[in-house]
């Protein structure tokens, strides 16, 4: 007789648990998760393990910040450099350089997403940090306009691999309950990156050649990730050969185990994650991962990549979740934040500030300070909560500065002139109307978008998540490409006016179709869509809110049956 395995000695045999898995199943089939099924002892610590992933992932964001905050100082500082001694940059090369790396990373972004399906996730990243390094080294050393836009070109590449699978990773990773705070917090990174670089440009603006420091020091943080990736879980082996969509923050090393037959190994893996479990509540976790990925399994092995593209187009829930995706990516990038990260210094230093670098300091310092607040209280908050509240704080700031430049630029017929003395009180209101409009951005904007991996489904993920970091980096590509131009057509008072305007559309669009899904599963945000509308479908804005109200609801009940020692029902 065959010696039973461990996984077998724990195998729970009690009526309780067997209902709760058949109750988990019934649910999945309707679109909705039963958590009370499958919430696991100690469920609501989140374990090291988890930390060191998220942390190690994270610096792809900081090296996303510098990469695009550093150039801001670089334009102000390269002089004549990069033409021979004798010409200052025109606007239309200041335009090239800045938008060469945008629109390497509109190429990296429609990659990556398919391409780390293809190879797992880590490769994907330590791709990056190989072209982040070969970027950053060849900027500094290039003595040309055109190898400098190459290079740019080249870290812009990277910055798309990494917009898209950073956050994707650690939303694969995160508990539900802490899975949009482990996202913003990926966004911290790219927000400190910002102000590192800003600081980093400041100490620099004063040496000759400094600029060339400024973008050679990227190459740091690269190689530093680089060593690190050694040392965390092959995302091949996590994803199953698929992104995971995670059930209460299930790891998913352990579905290719699973799909391997291989539960034993699969069991010791989640029990490492849910430390403080009891055996029988792994257990369960391991059957609902097995349920929960079955139909997403079967759809990508039979299915090809260009049938799962036109299923994202004609199904209709794909096709919202990806209106959503690039929906919100769109509105990231049209409201003209990234503009002011690139060209910040060259506006400060246009409208009289003596050390312009600096002063786009306080701008970064106040984008990282408000990302912070929002990686506190997102999950409490709500997604959708957050942008309705903080979108029309980012139209006030841009109306301001709207009002401020027309009268900063009265004598100069509403354009600025270099060498030109203006009001400092209207140039302090400039500076302080960009306060006003990042605190806000950074509070909602800069953040909720890359929480896109909670509307696609298995299967759809690594597509969906490219579509939407694509549209980004074209929005952006768009913007940065045509922004001086649009000063110089429009004036600054008209180009912010005009900012205002897609701000305020962008808020309409998220009032109207935006559903909040935090403290929903994955599952769950994927169930809103189906069960919109009485089951016809559409945005789940109210589905969302309801759904979110009988979870809570449900947690309630649960605790108070464990204050008074008797079980209660779902």
């Amino acid at each position: 007789m065959a010696t039973p395995t461990e996984y077998e000695k724990r195998r729970p045999s009690d009526e309780k648990t067997q209902l709760d898995f058949q109750e988990i199943l019934h649910d999945m089939d309707s679109g909705e998760i039963n958590e009370l099924a499958v919430v696991a002892e100690g469920e609501e610590r989140t374990t090291w393990f988890v930390w060191l992933l998220v942390a190690c992932s994270s610096i792809s964001g900081l090296l996303f910040g510098y990469d695009t905050g550093v150039i801001s100082g670089a334009l102000v500082t390269i002089g004549t450099d990069l033409r021979d001694g004798a010409f200052e940059l025109t606007n239309t090369q200041k335009e090239f350089i800045t938008s060469a790396t945008t629109l390497g990373a509109l190429l990296g972004g429609i990659v990556a997403g398919v391409l780390s399906d293809w190879t797992g996730r880590r490769p994907v990243l330590g791709i990056a940090d190989i072209i982040f390094i070969g970027g950053a080294v060849g900027q500094a050393v290039c003595h040309g306009v055109w190898p400098m836009i190459g290079n740019r070109f080249l870290i812009g590449v990277g910055v798309g691999l990494a917009s898209c699978i950073a956050p994707l990773y650690i939303q694969e990773l995160s508990p539900t309950r802490l899975r949009g705070r482990m996202v913003v917090l990926n966004v911290v990174m790219i927000t400190l990156g910002q102000v590192i670089a800003y600081g980093i440009g400041a100490g620099f603006e004063q040496i000759s050649g400094g600029w060339r420091w400024m973008v050679g020091l990227g190459a740091v943080p690269a190689g530093l990730q680089l060593a690190f990736l050694f040392f965390l879980p092959e995302s091949r082996e996590c994803l199953f050969n698929h992104p995971f969509l995670t059930l209460a923050g299930d790891v998913n090393v352990a579905r290719v185990l699973i799909r391997r037959g291989n539960l034993e190994a699969a069991t010791k893996i989640m029990s490492k994650i849910y430390a403080y479990a009891k055996p029988e509540e792994v257990e369960l976790k391991v059957k609902v991962l097995q349920a929960t990925v079955k139909q997403s399994i079967e759809v990508a092995n039979s299915t090809t990549f260009f049938q799962r593209f036109r299923n994202m187009l004609v199904d209709g829930v794909n096709r919202r979740a990806l209106i959503l995706g690039c929906g919100m990516q769109a509105y990231q990038q049209l409201s003209g934040f990234n503009t002011l990260m690139y060209y910040s210094a060259t506006i400060f230093k246009q409208i009289g500030f003596d050390q312009p670098t600096a002063v786009g300091l306080i701008v970064s310092g106040t984008n990282f300070i408000f990302t912070l607040i929002a990686l506190k209280w997102i999950d409490q908050i709500g997604r959708r909560r957050i942008m309705v509240w903080s979108a029309p704080g980012m139209v006030f700031g841009l109306v301001l500065a709207a009002i401020a430049f027309h009268y900063l630029t009265r004598k100069t017929s509403g354009f600025l002139v270099d060498n030109t003395s203006y009001p400092h009180s209207w140039s302090a209101i400039v500076l302080l109307s960009m306060i006003i409009y990042v605190a806000s951005y950074a509070t909602g904007l800069g953040n909720v978008p890359w929480q896109q991996g909670e509307f696609f489904s298995l299967e759809y993920r690594g597509l969906g998540t490219s579509l939407s970091t694509a549209m980004n980096w074209a929005a952006n590509f768009l913007i940065g490409s045509t922004y001086l131009s649009l000063m110089d057509k429009i004036t600054p008072a008209g180009a912010f006016g005009f900012y205002a305007g897609l701000c305020f559309l962008g808020w309409v669009f998220v009032f109207c179709c935006f559903p909040e899904t935090a403290g929903l599963s994955l599952e769950e945000v994927r169930g809103v869509f189906k069960g919109a509308n009485g089951g016809r479908g559409g945005f789940g804005v109210r589905e969302s809110q309801r759904l979110r109200k009988e979870k809570k609801e449900i947690k309630e009940r649960r605790e108070r049956g464990k204050g008074s020692g008797t079980p209660t029902d779902a």
